[in-house]
């Protein structure tokens, strides 16, 4: 009886490590889908935001002596620095 009993318990513990072991690998995977869909999501928006463009000033109406004015754009708009 003692043995029968000593099996059962055995089984009982293995199938309960068993279940938790699963819930955990279920939950692992869920959070590991969830970062990967949030980083997917990140990575698409940083590339459909636009790129800071350099502008470029034409010097055939400058006086001579005259310094080059600098133009950029910082992606919030131009800059104009004379």
């Amino acid at each position: 009886m003692q043995r029968i009993r000593s099996v059962v318990f055995t089984v009982f513990t293995m199938l309960v490590a068993g279940a938790t072991f699963l819930f955990a690998a279920s939950v692992g995977l869920a959070i590991a889908g969830i970062v990967a869909v949030l980083m997917l999501g990140s990575m698409l928006a940083a590339k459909l935001q636009p790129a800071p463009v350099r502008a470029t000033a034409r010097n055939d109406r400058r006086a001579p002596g005259q310094r080059e004015p600098r133009i950029w754009n910082d992606g919030r708009g131009t800059i104009i620095d004379l």
